[in-house]
């Protein structure tokens, strides 16, 4: 973090996340239990260094896009509310509930890819990590936001079918 000039307090937590940002009091948090288990789960392994850095500087892509975060507090706070008051079963067998759970996928897959390419541009200028590590992370760290993402939909289009079914 002092590489690339950016001065953020890092936290340990017990979160069960890897690495975080939290934007509303702008530190990073880091769980080294979940860290030792994500490294193992990489499909594509990297060295524990390697990817440390690389979600370093995506979590510091968080922080430079903090305004935007802040920006979507209002909603992350109804989506929030929402699983609150409904349960699980509630939330993916009504499709607008379902709906709202796909807005809140789609608005952190943006922000997780506007977090990429501000790491990629840290790493770019500073050279953090090497690439193809850096290319390694960024895909594991996608795809457990897509792969949510995919199932939701596939269950939202379920749903759908059966309420215009139903309508026919």
């Amino acid at each position: 973090m002092r590489t690339v000039g950016i001065d953020i307090e890092l936290k340990q937590t017990f979160t069960g996340v890897n690495l975080s940002y939290n934007f509303i009091l702008n530190y990073i948090g880091y769980d080294v239990d979940r860290i030792e288990q994500a490294i193992k789960e990489m499909q594509a392994p990297v060295s524990l260094e390697s990817y440390i850095k690389a979600f370093t500087i995506h979590e510091l892509g968080h922080a430079l896009d903090r305004k935007a975060l802040m920006d979507s507090l209002t909603k992350t706070i109804e989506y929030h509310e929402m699983k609150k008051t409904h349960t699980i079963y509630e939330q993916y067998n009504d499709y607008t509930l379902l709906a709202m759970l796909i807005e809140e996928h789609q608005m952190n897959i943006g922000f997780e890819e506007t977090a990429w390419a501000n790491a990629a541009k840290l790493n770019l200028e500073y050279g953090i990590v090497d690439w193809e590590s850096f290319e390694k992370v960024k895909d594991q760290g996608m795809s457990t936001y897509m792969d949510l993402y995919l199932k939701d939909m596939q269950q939202y289009n379920k749903l759908l079918a059966e309420q215009t079914g139903q309508i026919a």
